[in-house]
């Protein structure tokens, strides 16, 4: 009776490890399109994820005005010329590590992770293939990536009078630090 209880518990315990997802409320997603002429830095450290150990599953959402400049007038005009978030609040990735089996999130250390989803931007969604890594320290996963994304991918037009002062390949830096849900 004692090993039949026992054995159900460590089953009941062992299920509940795999079903345990990681979740990351304050995510900082940056990007860098600056220039020789223009240093253009906005950080948003408000991105919601979510990491799913189980199937390779991760997603994340964010809103586009939770960006923040160190001048408020290129805020501003990201906001309403730009990325119109008025019409297009969010942006969000949905995907999968698909080298799901090189990655041990019970085992403390630092491993590479391709992750390929879709990129929603501007209301235009497209592939994304990242390299990156996740590292796993106890309890606490942390994943890192950098891309680069064009405005045009994502129908974002740069008027022409100040399109040298943007960059034409925009560097996206995502650091999502989860915890166990």
């Amino acid at each position: 009776m004692k090993t039949t209880f026992i054995l159900i518990l460590l089953s009941v315990l062992f299920q509940s490890v795999q079903a345990q997802k990681f979740v990351s409320r304050n995510s900082h997603i940056w990007f860098s399109a600056s220039t020789p002429l223009e240093d253009i830095v906005a950080h948003n450290r408000q991105a919601v994820s979510i990491l799913d150990p189980a199937t390779g599953s991760v997603a994340f959402n964010l809103l586009v005005k939770s960006f923040e400049f160190k001048v408020a007038l290129m805020q501003e005009h990201f906001n309403e010329n730009y990325m119109e978030s008025d019409k297009f609040p969010k942006s969000s990735f949905k995907g999968k590590i698909v080298n799901l089996d090189k990655i041990d999130f019970k085992m403390d250390g630092t491993y590479t992770a391709e992750v390929a989803g879709n990129l929603t931007v501007h209301n235009v969604t497209r592939p994304l293939k990242v390299t990156g890594t996740i590292e796993v320290r106890g309890s606490l996963v942390t994943a890192r990536a950098k891309f680069i994304a064009t405005p045009q991918e994502y129908n974002i037009t740069i008027p022409a009078v100040v399109e040298k002062n943007i960059a034409k390949e925009i560097e996206v830096t995502v650091d999502m630090p989860y915890s166990s849900n």
